[in-house]
Order: C-alpha cells, then structure tokens, then sequence
C-alpha cells in the first residue's frame, strides 16, 4: 500500500530541535508505524525563529488571554508570531491524514499544557498555541499526542481513525459523487456502530437527503460529524453488538456447534478474558467458508492492516 503522510512534532523522530538541543525520539512511531506511514516534521519554535538551545517558553493567562511568553522573561511574547506563522502553515497541511503532536509542548500540545496565571501558577488546562490553531482549521483531521499513544485504546482510536480519513481523501480524489459517499456510509457502518449507536442512526437521514444539487454540502457537514463520532472510544459491549450483527449473516450458514462456540467466544470478549482479535478471526474464519458480499465490503473486518496487531491489545 501507499504509506499514509502524517504530520508530527519534530522531536518525535529524533531530531534534536527542542530547547535545550535535545529530542523526545518516540520508539513506537520510529520503530513501528514508519512502515505504515511518512512523516513530515514540524517545529513551530524553530520555525518561528527560535534557535538551539533556545530559552524556554510556557503559556500564560492575562487581561488579553492566553500568550506565549518567556519562563524567565516574560516580556519575550511570541504569541502574534506562532499565531502567524500557524495561520500562514496549516493550509499547506491539508493533504496530510492526521498529525502527531508532542504532549505537553507550549506550541504543541493538545491537552493538558500548564497554563499559568497572575501569581505564576500553573493549571493542566492549556493547549498549545499550534495545536489549538491546528485543531480550529481543520476539526475533522485525526490529531493525537505521542504520550496518549501508549494507551491501547487510544492508540487503535487513532490509527482507525487515520485509515477512514484516508480513504475518504481517496474518494474526494476520485470524484465526489452521491453514489460514491452513499457507499462510503454504506461500507463504514459496521465501525460506525462500533462508536456511537445514536449517532449513527442520526446520519442516515443526512445521507438519504443528499441530492447532486446539496452534495458538497451534505459531504461536508458529514465528514465533520463522520469524525467526531469516530473520537468516542468504541466499548467490549459495543463490539460484541457489532458482532452479533456480523453473525447474523451466518446465521443460516454455520452449523449449532460452530453458533455456540462463536457465541461463547464473544461473551468471552466482552467479559475481558480475551482481546478483539479473537471472536474477529473466528468470525473470518467462518466467513471464509460461506462468504457474504455484503461482509466482504464492510471495512470494520479489516479497518487497517492486520500486522498493526492493534486488536490483539484490546
């Protein structure tokens, strides 16, 4: 396959652009997910004209709201040049399929950066000046921080999120068409019910109300509320749901034994004593042998590439 173009945080591979000339290598992105995808490095500090070593700057809240500042000299405000440069930037980023942020960054930082008040002291509730800029601009765009990456369930939200943003892009490539985003919906249901049941059934009406008139229009707002669903994390309960539906198909194919042990094998799943992989490749298995089409179209039997092993962890 075509790997997939990511952006991320500079330091994260390894070069040597933070404040003090180190950098924040992650393993897992260098060693793991560089087979599956290309990235393009960003530094916003550097690319503001901040130099190595450089002095450290922190967010900070005033009358004029939240500036980017020196920690030792507070008169250093770099807040008018990030805000700049972020909005001269991130258009030349719309081809990319998602972003890696550093956690904790003054500049990069998607959740949770130390924002600091009057008296000097700190709450975790800032976001970095780049990330906010980037997550405004482009909401749809699958963004997580490195740190968040370590969590299995997280990191599976991410990348499955990435692999349905791809192949929308594919299709906009190829040609936006009713028939085309009607598929895509069609395809993607299975994930879809996997996050959020409720809104799922919300966006069927949207899709039936797509005319070649209102087509970017419905596509648009679509894309937008595709993604959002696509944040919640998807649950042992909603997955074994899911499954069932999946087995549906089967039903009249598979033989009573092979029911019961598919059957036990999902409330296994759902009761924790064993990973999504499991009741999935059992379900593969018997697919295999009576095959479905509709099935077969459906990407939640395959969301990304099985070497990835994200569900052997969740």
């Amino acid at each position: 396959m075509t790997k997939i173009t990511l952006g991320i945080s500079s330091c994260l591979l390894g070069n040597e652009v933070r404040h003090d000339g180190s950098h924040k290598r992650n393993v897992y992105v260098v060693k793991t997910l560089t087979d599956y995808f290309n990235f393009r490095p960003f530094c916003p500090e550097m690319a503001i004209g901040l130099g190595v070593p450089r002095p450290t700057i922190r967010l900070s809240q005033s009358a004029e709201g939240v500036r980017l500042v020196g920690t030792k000299n507070s008169e250093l405000d770099l807040t008018d040049d990030m805000n700049s440069w972020s909005a001269g930037a991130i258009p030349g980023m719309h081809d990319l399929t998602g972003f890696i942020l550093k956690s904790n960054s003054p500049s990069c930082g998607m959740e949770r950066v130390r924002l600091y008040d009057d008296s000097g002291m700190p709450k975790r509730d800032g976001v970095g000046l780049f990330a906010a800029s980037l997550m405004q601009a482009m909401p749809w765009l699958p963004v997580e921080e490195e740190g968040r990456l370590n969590d299995p369930m997280l990191r599976e939200n991410f990348i499955e999120r990435i692999f349905v943003y791809y192949r929308w892009q594919r299709m906009i490539e190829k040609g936006l068409s009713v028939s085309a985003l009607m598929e895509f919906h069609q395809r993607h249901k299975f994930i879809l019910l996997a996050h959020e049941e409720v809104e799922y059934r919300k966006l069927g009406p949207l899709i039936a109300s797509v005319t070649k008139q209102n087509l970017h229009d419905i596509a648009d707002e679509y894309l937008q509320r595709l993604m959002t669903m696509l944040k919640a994390r998807s649950s042992r309960k909603r997955h074994t749901n899911v499954l069932m539906h999946v087995m549906g198909y089967l039903k009249n194919k598979i033989g009573g034994d092979d029911k019961q042990e598919m059957i036990e094998v999902m409330d296994n799943y759902r009761l924790g004593k064993v990973p999504l992989i499991v009741p999935v490749t059992l379900m593969k298995h018997h697919l295999r042998k009576y095959p479905d089409e509709y099935i077969d179209k459906q990407y939640y039997m395959m969301p990304y590439p099985e070497e990835l092993m994200l569900r052997n962890m969740i």
